[in-house]
């Protein structure tokens, strides 16, 4: 796996800049790899530093396996773009436990539970994701600020303000 050159910070040293998103692993292939354009506005987001993607090397970790396995040879995707722009984009947070309602939150696919965790302890305003199981936890999450979305809902949502 290649190094990063990620600093591990205190996320709240990143929300004056930005606001903070968290990105499961399916909707990272699905900007880096799959070049969905349902990730358009994302990128954009990225890009000008109006949102700030929130990550843990739990998660990097998870990305690498993925990328290992061999399941997105069909897109021949380049390994390097993808981890230049995890080091570009990516800001590394240590997990830390939730608090209070939101150390309740329990995802049913417990693989996803670092995503779910990560965006809460860290106060993220957004979770992207495709997965149902963890979708099935956004009206529990939207009282504690958090708003889980698919990529194109979030697109939508973000372009209506």
């Amino acid at each position: 796996m290649p190094t990063t050159h990620n600093t591990v910070i205190d996320a709240s040293e990143l929300l004056p800049k930005g606001r903070g998103i968290v990105l499961d692993t399916n909707v990272v292939l699905d900007w880096l790899v799959f070049r969905n354009v349902a990730c358009t506005h994302l990128a954009k987001s990225l890009s000008t530093k109006s949102v700030r993607w929130l990550a843990s090397k739990a998660m990097r970790a998870e990305l690498a396996h993925v990328l290992s396995r061999g399941i997105c040879d069909a897109w021949s995707p380049d390994h390097d773009a993808v981890w230049a722009s995890w080091s570009r984009f990516a800001v590394e947070v240590e997990p830390v436990a939730a608090a209070g309602a939101a150390s309740r939150v329990r995802c049913t696919d417990e693989d996803d539970q670092k995503f779910v965790d990560l965006a809460l302890a860290h106060r993220a305003s957004w979770l992207l994701s495709r997965d149902r199981a963890v979708l099935k936890l956004a009206q529990r999450v939207h009282p504690l600020g958090l708003d889980i979305l698919t990529p194109e809902a979030w697109s939508t949502e973000v372009s209506a303000r």
